[in-house]
């Protein structure tokens, strides 16, 4: 009885060292994927940065050739109105005294169409 009892107690012995060492198992199983994800993570976090910085530069490409040509637009705007606006102090008076002359200089005439009535 004493060699059966002694069997079983190594067999229980041997099932807990078993169920031991699946547990710590499953703990390193555990401990690698969280290790994993963590690498993971970080590799994510690093491309992200990496991708970031080159859609800035990109973008700041981009935007700084806007500004040049927002800048030479406005320039070339304010040198269009400054010309039309010398065009038209140039002109203001001659064409006012025209007008005048036209609308002030009436001349009374019967039109081709009227007919006496007598």
């Amino acid at each position: 009885m004493t060699s059966q009892s002694q069997g079983i107690h190594q067999l229980l012995q041997a099932e807990k060292r078993a169920k031991d060492k699946l547990e710590e198992a499953k703990k390193r199983k555990e401990k690698r994927l969280k290790q994993a994800k963590e690498e993971a993570m970080a590799e994510i976090d690093q491309y992200r940065m990496q991708r970031d910085k080159e859609f800035r530069l990109k973008q700041s490409k981009v935007m700084g050739s806007q500004s040049n040509l927002s800048e030479e637009i406005e320039e070339q705007t304010q040198g269009k109105i400054k010309e039309l606006n010398g065009s038209y102090n140039e002109y203001v008076e001659s064409v006012l005294k025209q007008l005048l002359n036209i609308v002030c200089d009436v001349k009374p005439e019967i039109h081709v169409n009227y007919r006496a009535t007598n």
